[in-house]
């Protein structure tokens, strides 16, 4: 990335159970790194996940370089068998958060056992814990699909990462667009959403790019979602209030601290009664040193209660992001450091992965599709 020049954040999701444009998951039975073009379907069907977004891409700061194809999920999602080593005990931090069992990283391995890839995906992809993410706008199932992920994690003591992106102009009318028709039925939609989240521990992160990414909205359109994602902060801590909810920071490649904190407190992220902080480098490379110090710096301009911290996207950060700022499917990275909830860092949270590494950006395959070929290249020492 040259300097001076701002990358903008616009994440590339697989959206959970959209009515239309659906998705398939990758079949992938004979080793391919071909994704096959999925099915559009007015309802969702089972047995089929949510998984993540894909990386940011270069552009100036309001504009955005991203697709939303999207995976059919049931009301109750009915995990897939996970293969025997997949099942394996950790004995890391990162046991203590949940690794839903079923996602296109594990059917792939599940049904190539014999790939010579086969070993390196499923110890240092698969057996990792990702975030799961709900990006369609699905009133009716919404709960039950929530409460589906929330209550795994409960039942085995564990802390699940969900995401939140369904926000109105969702990724300012880019190829990511999407989400609720208009903030009164967002607001429906969060207490929703807020009703599945159980009793237990669970991080919450709330709409990646809805706050780094608003130069398109006009001053009372972003005032507007401001005040909807501070509300939206309130619900969710209401309905449970072991749940930790963070808001967006863009990634330290992005927009600067100062200017980032500013707009955080406009969306309600310095009180504790919506936030418990800030999430960064969502689908992006930066290193985890520069988003620490990142990070510790927009806390500082929140001036908000001392308990306030941030979590880190470090799916893809091993290598840093690119030299010449290539966002899709980018050649040399590497996974970053396994999700755990003990950073040892003052004021950071959690490393998360909030990206599921393999699925595509695009350039390795369809949008949000598993790719073993790329889920290599990240994975091998």
């Amino acid at each position: 990335m040259g300097r001076g020049v701002m990358v903008a954040a616009a994440s590339v999701v697989v959206a959970l159970g959209t009515a239309t444009g659906m998705l398939s998951a990758l079949d992938d039975r004979g080793g391919s790194d071909e994704a096959r073009p999925g099915l559009v379907s007015g309802s969702p069907s089972p047995d089929l996940l949510p998984v993540v977004p894909s990386a940011s891409g270069p552009a100036a700061p309001s504009a955005s370089a991203s697709a939303s194809p999207s995976v059919k999920v049931s009301e109750s999602p009915s995990p897939r068998k996970a293969s025997p080593g997949s099942t394996k005990a950790r004995t890391t931090t990162a046991t203590r958060l949940y690794r839903y069992p079923s996602s296109q990283v594990l059917d792939w391995v599940q049904d190539n056992p014999s790939d010579r890839r086969a070993a390196v995906i499923e110890s240092r992809i698969a057996d990792e814990p990702a975030a799961v993410w709900f990006a369609d706008y699905a009133p009716a199932t919404i709960t039950s699909r929530v409460r589906a992920v929330t209550s795994g994690g409960a039942a085995q003591g564990r802390v699940p990462v969900v995401v939140a992106y369904a926000i109105p102009d969702r990724d300012c009318g880019g190829a990511s667009q999407g989400g609720a028709p208009d903030l009164g039925s967002y607001d429906a939609w969060i207490d929703r959403f807020a009703a599945g989240l159980g009793s237990g521990e669970v991080v919450v992160v709330l709409e990646p790019d809805s706050i780094a990414q608003s130069d398109c909205l006009s001053a009372a359109q972003r005032a507007a979602r401001f005040a909807s994602l501070a509300r939206a902060g309130r619900v969710l801590k209401a309905a449970n209030p072991e749940a930790r909810v963070y808001f967006d920071a863009g990634h330290s490649g992005w927009r600067p601290a100062a200017e980032q904190a500013a707009l955080l407190k406009q969306a309600g992220a310095a009180s504790a009664a919506s936030s418990d902080g800030i999430f960064s480098n969502v689908s992006n490379f930066h290193t985890t040193a520069a988003e620490i110090a990142y990070d510790r710096q927009i806390l500082d301009g929140l001036d908000g209660p001392p308990g306030l911290g941030a979590v880190i996207d470090t799916s893809r950060n091993g290598n840093g992001a690119p030299p010449d700022g290539e966002w899709c499917d980018p050649a040399g990275r590497k996974i970053g450091r396994a999700p755990t909830l003990d950073t040892g860092e003052p004021r950071i949270d959690a490393y998360l992965w909030v990206k599921l590494p393999g699925e595509s950006d695009g350039c390795k395959g369809t949008p949000g599709t598993f790719s073993p070929s790329y889920a290599y290249d990240l994975a091998s020492p």
